[in-house]
């Protein structure tokens, strides 16, 4: 296919509610800056990025996002279409550079394969762009992980900036690679010379350097090329004139203080569209909103685990049968892919039993989810999305994280904001029923959880309103993409 092919525009619906950062001029008559977004290709880069897409298409900027081929056929088949306010963002593909049969869940291959070929199908999509449209390509926002899209945008003489997706301490431990070698904590090609707590700074999360970013993966292929992409990172870093990190200072004060330059932008969420998400990989079951709707305030246990995490048969029973333990009514988000085998398997009798007390949806729309009275807390993985969207919902957590990151967002919410528990694992490395409904118990039988919960809410959402930091931040930024340069009409 051609690597400059539209498959969909989208549109978004012009709400009063959405606030106005900037006095525009009529859009017929302003010339738009053109911007082009790139995430790194996993699902919980994509939805932030283009969550501060659309920020930039309500503020009149015409955006290309790009995304690989593969994740392009999966957000367009499940996108958003709202009427109202014109055609200002188009989802193009570029190849990954591996077959369309090879696996992508090798995350080895597929980041090797992504470091050699997609910089100079990058340059081909901007120079096509630049030939075909009226608007020139005039800024690119690439996500970190993505450095090597910073570089190209250097070398072809276009205006720069890098996004984080995920918590600042996880990015904080990336631009400290190197003092991590020099402290012979890790070796040059990243890979833990010891297995060690690091803490950079007081009131950041301690981490085993085994959960390190790039370090939680279990060969060490996937290790060494993962750290080249920290490396790239870092050195992209540097060629940035803005720096935006979907977090916020009421959040994260320790890890922003290390690194001044980096600008919190977050959350961003779609709060302001009534929480209509786009950008997912699955197609949301919205039927799990009214059956919402039907059970007592506080009442229900969410459970959701995100785009990657796996369970083996064992931990997956395990987990259904102590969500029946707890008596509760339950709504669980079992993805395609979640379990070891072809097909997740529950245990017999188990669907008829808990009846209409437990809802199984395959993807739900999650921040509807969250905001919704009945939901009483978060069984989560603790990737660093669905850690925003429970904070900014006053809602208290379990914490299961699987890899990456979200060992670090679990100690945010155990350790330092204190609003919510963990999970203890037995001798066989299981989660056992009883240990789950224990802990729903201890969780929900203590209304101090819920009571941090809402007051972080209330400190998180204050900084994306008029006048807090993050709004101002984001307000700035979308000025300099207008005013930086000249735009002919």
């Amino acid at each position: 296919m051609s690597i400059y092919k539209v498959e969909q525009t989208i549109k978004y619906r012009n709400t009063n509610t959405f606030p106005r950062l900037l006095r525009k001029l009529p859009l017929e008559i302003m010339a738009r800056p053109h911007v082009l977004v790139i995430p790194y290709p996993a699902q919980g880069h994509v939805i932030p990025i283009m969550e501060l897409a659309q920020w930039l298409v309500k503020q009149g900027i015409k955006v290309t996002f790009v995304n690989t081929e593969v994740n392009h056929k999966l957000v367009t088949s499940n996108s958003l279409v709202n009427d109202g306010f014109g055609d200002l963002i188009q989802l193009v593909a570029v190849p990954d550079g591996l077959e369309p049969w090879e696996d992508r869940s090798d995350l080895c291959k597929l980041t090797t394969s992504i470091l050699q070929t997609m910089s100079c199908k990058l340059e081909e999509l901007i120079e096509t762009i630049n030939k075909e449209d009226s608007n020139n390509v005039s800024c690119i926002i690439a996500d970190d992980g993505m450095g090597w899209a910073i570089k190209v945008a250097k070398k072809m003489g276009i205006r720069r900036a890098a996004f984080w997706p995920a918590s600042v301490a996880t990015l904080a431990y990336v631009m400290s690679f190197q003092k991590l070698i020099d402290d012979g904590i890790v070796n040059n090609n990243g890979i833990p010379i010891n297995d060690e707590m690091i803490q950079l700074a007081e009131s950041m999360p301690p981490i085993k350097s085994t959960n390190l970013p790039w370090t939680c993966f279990k060969d060490l292929g996937t290790v060494k090329a993962f750290f080249k992409v920290v490396v790239e990172a870092v050195e992209a870093a540097s060629l940035t004139e803005w720096f935006l990190c979907n977090s916020t200072t009421e959040l994260e004060p320790a890890a922003f203080s290390l690194y001044p330059q980096l600008l919190p932008i977050g959350p961003l969420l779609a709060s302001n569209r009534l929480a209509d998400q786009a950008g997912h990989f699955w197609q949301e079951d919205a039927t799990c909103l009214p059956w919402l709707d039907q059970q007592p305030s506080c009442s229900v246990i969410y459970v959701a685990f995100g785009s990657f995490t796996i369970f083996n048969q064992t931990q997956f029973e395990e987990l259904a049968l102590g969500l029946e333990l707890s008596n509760r009514p339950f709504l669980w988000v079992v993805r395609p892919g979640m379990t070891k085998e072809t097909t997740a398997s529950f245990p017999d009798g188990y669907v008829e039993r808990v009846g209409s007390r437990g809802r199984i949806v395959s993807w739900a729309p999650q921040q509807k989810v969250l905001a919704h009275p009945s939901v009483a807390c978060f069984v989560s993985h603790c990737g660093w999305n669905s850690t925003l969207e429970g904070v900014t919902n006053g809602l208290p957590f379990l914490c299961w994280p699987y890899f990456a990151d979200q060992f670090h967002n679990e100690t945010y919410i155990r350790d330092i904001w204190k609003t919510g528990l963990g999970f203890n694992k037995d001798e066989a490395g299981i989660i056992t029923r009883g240990e789950i409904k224990s802990k729903v118990e201890q969780l929900l039988g203590d209304n101090s959880f819920k009571a941090k919960a809402m007051d972080i809410k209330e400190k998180v959402t204050s900084t994306i309103k008029e006048g807090g930091c993050s709004h101002k931040n984001l307000g700035n930024f979308i000025e300099w993409i207008h005013n930086k340069d000249t735009y002919a009409l």
